[in-house]
């Protein structure tokens, strides 16, 4: 049996989950979600208790079983919650601001970096050197992030790019002078 699998999810108040027979529905405060599935799980839905369970024991069956148990967690937690990441922006002269749905990037290129904003997503700049991304779909904020990190990710030298706030970029020692 999946350890993560057989855990119940549990729905807070304002969160209302619907399942059918292809796809679960998980709406709340922040906005709707939907995800199909496979029909080799089904999920049950109780008043406050939500539970994913697989037909049989076979291996496609036992590997979805985990998978939309925490998809269905997570799409729990973005509409009721929320989901958000920081992105931190470090070297002279780099900046960021929002205008309308598009963030510019100024990281040291010669033209500054239009990013189009997706219409789930928030983006906010807290100073020219930070970089907040929120919203209900996890796995849109978090290809939103990496997408911008990937615009000029940190290099070992300088430590000068975008990196998550929480990411430790491993500095290496450049050239020594001459011997």
């Amino acid at each position: 049996m999946s350890r993560i699998g057989k855990l119940p999810i549990a729905v807070p108040k304002g969160v209302t989950v619907t399942a059918k027979k292809t796809s679960v529905t998980v709406s709340g405060p922040k906005g709707e979600l939907v995800q199909d599935i496979m029909p080799e799980v089904t999920v049950k839905v109780a008043e406050d208790v939500v539970t994913v369970e697989r037909k049989n024991d076979s291996k496609k069956a036992r590997s979805f079983h985990g998978l939309y148990r925490n998809l269905i967690a997570n799409m729990v937690t973005g509409v009721s919650q929320g989901f958000a990441r920081v992105l931190l922006i470090n070297g002279v002269g780099y900046r960021a601001e929002v205008k309308g749905n598009i963030l510019t990037l100024n990281l040291g290129y010669s033209n500054p970096i239009e990013y189009v904003i997706n219409k789930d997503l928030t983006i906010t700049c807290d100073g020219p050197n930070k970089i907040s991304v929120s919203g209900i779909d996890k796995q849109k904020v978090g290809q939103a992030c990496a997408e911008i990190r990937s615009l000029r990710p940190p290099e070992p030298y300088k430590g000068k790019g975008i990196k998550y706030e929480h990411e430790h970029v491993r500095r290496k020692v450049g050239k020594s002078g001459a011997k």
